[in-house]
């Protein structure tokens, strides 16, 4: 096979390949890319960068992830509108094993904003979150504190990121933290693409008492760029269907218990 003869929209025959696997799998690292294509690193950043300057997919350090809104990476306005009766049930099923009293982290995303938003009947409960958009569902709520950890203002859904954010969850005892992701890695560890909202993550883990991962079914199937903790690091998983027999055996392996939410 001649790759430097063009196939599709311009494309050689490894390009068309290449952006083929990044958008099934969601993100592929540089080394993993050049292992299937029998070719250099170089020469894989190179595609890389091609297909990112034509909007065909997005680079990261290292690696590359789909842009097609249908696989990965939606922006916010998008991921409002998208799976909100999945958002919905997730979010109740999550309320529903907090007791009044409690003390919770409530992560970034539009996931978690749904978790905020069915935490609002509930009272003498704490909140932490790094999330504007989820203090915004919870503001005003009697007999409810919400505590915003400041920092750097990421992206149009209101996170907040850095080292005042960590700072500010380190010293804490949480009984509970929610945890948004945007994929899974081979072996079943929960990951996302924001390394700093990662970091983030990381913090509320190690402060909670129970860990629990939220995510709706379409991140069954795809990688993101890091790992955010081993998955015996959470306690639960949160969904709105069953993951696949591979994952929901890797899942079952590391303790952790699957709750599939329903809305009503």
């Amino acid at each position: 096979m001649d790759m430097d003869e063009s196939s599709i929209d311009g494309l050689n025959e490894r390009q068309a390949a290449l952006l083929s696997l990044v958008r099934s799998r969601g993100y592929a690292t540089v080394e993993w890319l050049a292992e299937q294509f029998a070719v250099s690193a170089q020469t894989i950043r190179r595609d890389i960068i091609r297909l990112d300057e034509r909007g065909m997919l997005q680079r990261f350090h290292g690696g590359a992830a789909a842009s097609d809104t249908s696989v990965v990476r939606l922006g916010y306005a998008e991921k409002q509108e998208l799976a909100v009766e999945a958002k919905l049930a997730i979010g109740v099923a999550a309320a529903r094993l907090v007791p009044n009293g409690a003390s919770v982290f409530v992560d970034v995303g539009t996931t978690a904003e749904a978790v905020a938003r069915a935490l609002t009947g509930h009272t003498s409960l704490r909140v932490f979150t790094n999330s504007l958009a989820a203090a915004r569902q919870l503001a005003g709520r009697d007999g409810i504190e919400v505590v915003v950890a400041g920092g750097l203002l990421r992206g149009h859904d209101g996170s907040l990121v850095g080292d005042s954010v960590t700072a500010t969850l380190r010293d804490l005892r949480l009984d509970f933290a929610f945890i948004g992701l945007s994929g899974w890695d081979d072996d079943g560890a929960p990951m996302d693409f924001d390394i700093d909202k990662i970091a983030v993550k990381r913090i509320a883990i190690a402060r909670a008492r129970e860990a629990i991962a939220i995510c709706d079914a379409s991140k069954f199937g795809r990688q993101a760029l890091a790992r955010i903790a081993p998955a015996d690091q959470f306690a639960r998983l949160i969904c709105d269907a069953p993951p696949s027999a591979s994952l929901a055996g890797r899942l079952e392996a590391a303790g952790l218990t699957v709750i599939v939410g329903r809305a009503f």
